[in-house]
């Protein structure tokens, strides 16, 4: 057995149904030859983006793989596992490499100095007979810890080393949920229990340790308001009376509000990092945090109570532990938090609303967002969002329901990489419409891989807001803008390129088209065409934020 066939052999015992790629790696076709559908990209970012979707999709129990070529093609690939990496996001990127003896030979790419910071660990297949340890071990990191892309190179000279099939086996790593240590956890339950003004902020941890419903169970036994970070939105559900919704870079008034009068900050399954793109938590504020990784406590903010351990383990421990204090039924029939949400919630999207119902030329974007979350069936749709304005303006608006249905993502910002989550989703719940909403920047970006949901018979929904330019950069290019249109993109009709690209297109310039124009995609879509609208839409720069 050669080492391409040994490492086929052991993605086909991890149960993998399909590898992403692009353009060639002797994998590849071992791969095929076992099965395993090939999906190639028009881009390696596309390809990992693609992967990076399914992970995402699938609560990291199943791991996107993606295989590329040595030099250019683990070179292109450094955005995209970047993107993971800052999100984290468990994929498998197998990129071929030079033989090993013209490895460290100028201008050979070299992967594993470039690679190791931004990957969970970045690793070299040195000999064919340490193909089912090394894979283990990838896929022992995958599965455990805070989740993140892992790299393993392999040389081209190993691809073709046999290796002996007697010795040759291999055990499918399993998937560790660690209690909280039980004083540690008493103590949180203490805080949370004394506090007035508590407040949950549930992160991504809680979508991959599908820790939805003990959460949920703690917040109504202690009736408490539960924001979630960008990357865990869907965690809990916005129609609930306790949710405040999601921040990011935009985030509704509910959210601001209970944080600025907050005594107690309680992290679940976030890392509290600092970002533009986070929502800060006010100083001055006691907080606790439960996470996976030691590397988070105090990491940004100082943390009172860290709690290292799987979300789900540690909010069950949380919820007996409360339920010995208050009884089986908690803080029942306190019903105050609730109202106060409630009227804050609602103050808020009174005064939001116009925008949401605008009938304005060019259309407001805001306006598509609202079209959208009523055209679609929010339990069975997976949406997600590009950079940029995309995600300031469906962040706080578009209500999720359920878990799993929304990819929030944008601790980095590679501008494009919504349209390969997309169909990474679509592929992991195929039952499901799949729909990716992104700015015109954005589509010119990565917009011939819209051919690639097409070629591979993805079909996803894509929604293009083009209003012609480069959208809240007036402020940070002035002269250039004025003086030499830097930021304007006018005239291009996306409609027509995703046409040429041999998908379902349509273009809507007025209000009213949108939403008939949305039913006859989701049509299309189900008939098994990858489709794209097209909406004109004005720039709007204003984004909820206090």
């Amino acid at each position: 057995m050669q080492g391409s066939q040994a490492i086929a052999q052991v993605l086909k015992q991890e149960a993998v149904e399909f590898v992403t790629c692009f353009p060639h790696n002797e994998i590849i076709d071992t791969c095929a030859g076992q099965g395993i559908r090939p999906i190639m990209a028009r881009t390696e970012r596309v390809a990992i983006n693609i992967a990076d979707g399914y992970s995402r999709a699938t609560s990291g129990r199943r791991s996107g793989v993606c295989l590329v070529q040595d030099g250019p093609g683990i070179e292109n690939s450094f955005g995209a596992v970047a993107q993971a990496y800052a999100d984290s996001s468990p994929i498998l990127l197998l990129p071929g490499a030079y033989p090993r003896a013209a490895q460290g030979v100028p201008p050979n790419f070299s992967v594993l100095p470039s690679f190791q910071p931004i990957t969970k660990w970045a690793g070299q297949l040195n000999q064919a007979e340490r193909i089912p340890q090394m894979l283990q071990r990838a896929f022992t990191l995958l599965r455990n810890g805070r989740p993140g892309p892992v790299v393993l190179e392999v040389p081209r000279d190993v691809l073709a080393e046999e290796l002996d099939l007697d010795r040759f086996a291999y055990i499918p790593p399993r998937r560790s949920a660690p209690l909280g240590d039980p004083a540690q956890v008493h103590e949180v339950i203490e805080a949370l229990l004394k506090a007035k003004n508590p407040v949950i902020v549930a992160g991504q941890g809680i979508l991959y340790a599908q820790a939805w419903q003990e959460l949920r169970h703690l917040a109504e036994l202690v009736q408490l308001p539960v924001m979630t970070t960008m990357n865990g939105k869907g965690a809990f559900p916005e129609d609930h009376a306790l949710a405040l919704g999601a921040g990011g870079h935009s985030y509704p008034r509910t959210v601001s509000h209970f944080l600025d009068k907050a005594d107690l900050v309680l992290g679940v399954g976030t890392s509290f990092t600092r970002s533009s793109f986070v929502t800060p938590i006010p100083p001055g504020k006691v907080m606790g945090q439960i996470t996976i990784d030691e590397g988070d406590i105090s990491k940004d903010y100082s943390i009172s109570t860290g709690v290292i351990g799987d979300a789900r383990a540690v909010l069950q421990q949380m919820i007996e532990g409360v339920q010995a204090q208050t009884g089986s039924s908690g803080r029942t029939g306190e019903d105050v938090v609730i109202r106060e949400v409630r009227a804050v919630r609602d103050q808020f999207m009174r005064a939001w609303m116009p925008r949401l119902t605008s009938d304005e030329v060019p259309i407001n974007p805001y306006r598509v967002v609202w079209e959208l979350m009523h055209a679609v069936d929010r339990r069975s749709t997976v949406v997600t969002h590009d950079a940029g304005n995309p995600r300031d303006q469906m962040l706080p608006f578009y209500e999720t329901i359920a878990p799993g249905t929304y990819l929030g993502w944008g601790k980095s910002t590679q501008l494009g990489t919504g349209l390969g989550l997309a169909m990474g989703a679509k592929l992991a719940r195929p039952d499901w419409l799949a729909v990716n909403v992104m700015g015109d920047a954005a589509f010119g970006m990565v917009g011939m891989d819209f051919e690639t949901a097409v070629r591979n018979r993805i079909p996803i929904l894509t929604v293009v807001l083009n209003n012609g330019r480069l959208g809240g950069y007036d402020r940070l290019l002035p002269v250039s803008s004025e003086r030499y249109q830097l930021r304007f993109m006018p005239g291009v009709r996306y409609s027509q390129v995703a046409e040429g690209l041999g998908g379902y297109a349509e273009r809507v310039e007025q209000p009213e088209e949108i939403q008939p124009a949305l039913q006859r995609c989701i049509e299309q879509v189900g008939a098994g065409r990858a489709a794209l609208l097209e909406v004109i839409t004005r720039e709007a720069p204003t984004v909820p934020r206090d």
